[in-house]
């Protein structure tokens, strides 16, 4: 695949759901095997059907990507080396733009300028929200410990 094709988001159907559940039952006992995994594909009123061996890795991601649509959960793929935009950055920290626009201005995310619209790595975001997922359950551990100190239960 020379390039990354962008798909529209869309939330899966019940019917997709279902399929999806179907799917990942059958994936997950390749998953558990050992060696190398060859799956068979065929389109439904095609007589023709194809055999083809994929990494387990790619068998891997496949099963949490079924995972998620099982779930009702819409799921977009994002090559590590790529580059988003302000607003697609914002939308996977699930932050508004300007307050992602504050995080880059503040250097606690790193990013370069195309023209004037910034760009951020998909390993820089990741990065930083690794880094904010750890300083909030520190937080929130600390919170805890100083709950249980003054008796309130938790």
């Amino acid at each position: 695949m020379a390039g990354m094709r962008t798909v529209a988001t869309r939330i899966p159907s019940a019917a997709v759901a279902e399929e999806a559940r179907e799917a990942l039952r059958a994936l997950v006992r390749v998953v558990q095997g050992e060696g190398e995994a060859r799956v068979s594909l065929h389109t439904p009123g095609d007589p023709n059907e194809v055999t083809i061996t994929l990494p387990r890795e790619a068998i891997e991601l496949f099963v949490e990507v079924l995972g998620q649509m099982a779930n009702g959960n819409a799921v977009t793929v994002v090559p590590v080396h790529a580059e988003l935009t302000t607003h697609q950055a914002a939308e996977i920290l699930n932050v508004s733009r300007p307050y992602l626009i504050g995080l880059l201005d503040a250097g606690k995310i790193p990013f370069r300028m195309v023209g004037t619209h910034r760009r951020v790595r998909f390993t820089d975001l990741m990065a930083y929200k690794q880094q904010d997922d750890a300083r909030r359950d520190e937080a929130l551990a600390e919170l805890t410990r100083q709950a249980q100190d003054i008796g309130l239960g938790y």
